[in-house]
């Protein structure tokens, strides 16, 4: 099977088994997106879904926030990860929101990565994500994922992973094969134990072939 055909397949099985992926944080606009998605590095959706409520009560916006004191918010970050680290960079980037964008949240990924705590991974979910921008989010799924079931060889980092997935997916469903390859890692391509025989998939991923169907 070559590339081209693996791919075709996977996106096919995709569009017929998640035709509605999205992303499963919860937010109502792109402030609350990007925010959302900074509290999200190395934390789960469902614990950052607790937390943001009561920070988007407290700071409906990005001014709101740009005017928040690193002690008035730790109290709200406490329970994510790295949460000293997320209140800097959260007050920071209203702020360089408020002062470089007039207060609109940037909408290139040139743009937001200047923000603090937007890397490559934050800008290319808000870009997709509110924009539908051909931009892929690589996270530890996503780099799972995709090298398991052979879309990417020797990937070696995120943006590797990110520049041959590119390749293959055209560019009208990159932002939503985004989501079905989280969603997948998430819930059924898991880390420790993959669950093979629940997956759509084993037909064509090198890790079934090569692993799993050897062990059976």
């Amino acid at each position: 099977m070559t590339k081209k055909e693996r791919f075709a397949f996977v996106l096919h099985y995709f569009e017929e088994h998640a035709p509605n992926a999205e992303t499963e944080l919860i937010y109502d606009n792109p402030y609350q997106l990007l925010v959302a998605v900074i509290l999200s590095a190395q934390c789960t959706d469902k614990r950052v879904n607790m937390t943001t409520p009561a920070i988007f009560e407290k700071y409906p916006d990005v001014y709101a926030l740009s005017k928040a004191t690193f002690d008035e918010l730790f109290p709200y970050i406490r329970s994510i990860s790295y949460p000293n680290n997320k209140t800097r960079h959260l007050i920071g980037m209203a702020n360089m929101v408020v002062d470089n964008f007039n207060g609109e949240i940037p909408a290139t990924v040139a743009e937001l990565i200047t923000l603090p705590g937007v890397g490559r991974k934050t800008a290319n979910v808000i870009t997709s994500v509110v924009h539908q921008q051909p931009n892929m989010a690589v996270d530890t799924h996503v780099f799972r994922v995709s090298a398991r079931i052979g879309l990417t060889t020797n990937a070696k980092t995120p943006l590797q992973t990110e520049q041959q997935l590119l390749q293959y997916i055209p560019k009208e469903k990159v932002h939503i094969a985004h989501h079905w390859l989280i969603l997948h890692g998430r819930y059924i391509c898991v880390a420790r134990t993959p669950k093979c025989g629940e997956c759509g998939l084993r037909k064509v991923c090198k890790y079934y072939q090569q692993v799993i169907s050897k062990q059976q």
